[in-house]
């Protein structure tokens, strides 16, 4: 599978290590009042997607970048491969 990163162009998918589902970039708030219940979920619940999903990658053998990548997870078609710090940052604007 290739990636096209967004800086480097494709590069070989094993240069990459998978980290999970992109929604781990929405920290939930530590001072809310149900943190602790709002962290339980953040860290141990997660979805199994069957098709279009985001996920995060990390460029290991590269220039060590996080992606967020949106992959058909049963096709392995890639339709989007973004810098992850450009979707953090275009969340932080539409909070």
């Amino acid at each position: 599978m290739m990636i096209d990163h967004p800086l480097l162009g494709p590069r070989d998918a094993q240069e990459f290590t998978y980290l999970g589902d992109a929604s781990l970039i929405d920290r939930p708030d530590w001072q809310a009042e149900d943190a602790v219940d709002q962290f339980h979920d953040y860290l141990y619940l997660r979805d199994n997607p069957a098709g279009e999903h985001r996920e995060l990658w990390f460029h290991e053998v590269g220039d060590r970048s996080w992606l967020v990548v949106t992959r058909n997870t049963l096709t392995h078609q890639i339709t989007s491969v973004e810098l992850a710090r450009d979707v953090a940052r275009s969340r932080g604007r539409s909070k």
